[in-house]
């Protein structure tokens, strides 16, 4: 593993926690366990991470309403639950609402945690590399971006935006050369 690879794990229950630290660091992330998902948002920004693994259910702040602040924080971590008390609905919430990439009950299958969170670090490096890519754009490139990403077509963009075909034409050049691509469909496999 060439780049750190950095996971938390967040767990009321201390024993689980450092045991599910313990296996990641042993398979090569640094890994660090938390008590309080509270605890782990006050130092976030100074070291953030690839993949979260969080518990669903905790004290004041459970595994949803933590994803939402991280969120918030961190649009490029990737996030994997697990429960002692897997629900349908959870499982749906967890991936839909929430973007995590897996739903995990205890006691954990280890092979599946770790394909989740290779699969997490994996997606989370992929997301900093394309957020980098377009974080250059002007906000007026930026708007031109997101209507061409949908599938617009350059008239169309103009019309909304309320430009020529020609600004729009240069703006979209514009936007292919600061992020490197060679096309609509890679622009839009760079927001997806």
């Amino acid at each position: 593993m060439d780049e750190v690879q950095r996971v938390y794990v967040v767990d009321d229950d201390r024993d689980l926690g450092a045991s599910v630290a313990r296996l990641l660091r042993r398979s090569g992330y640094q890994a660090e366990p938390f008590l309080d998902p509270v605890m782990l948002l006050d130092v976030y920004a100074a070291a953030p991470a690839d993949c979260i693994v969080t518990d669903v259910m905790m004290g004041d702040l459970d595994g949803f309403a933590f994803a939402d602040r991280i969120r918030a924080l961190d649009a490029a971590s990737a996030l994997v639950f697990m429960t002692a008390w897997p629900t349908t609905a959870n499982a749906v919430d967890s991936v839909r609402r929430y973007g995590g990439l897996d739903y995990l009950e205890k006691p954990l299958d280890e092979d599946r945690l770790l394909a989740a969170v290779r699969e997490g670090v994996q997606w989370s490096h992929q997301r900093r590399r394309q957020i980098a890519r377009t974080a250059t754009l002007t906000p007026r490139e930026r708007q031109v971006f997101e209507l061409l990403v949908q599938g617009h077509s350059n008239k169309v963009v103009a019309g909304l935006l309320n430009l020529s075909p020609k600004t729009v034409e240069d703006h979209r050049a514009s936007i292919i050369s600061k992020t490197g691509v060679n096309g609509l469909a890679q622009l839009i496999a760079l927001n997806a």
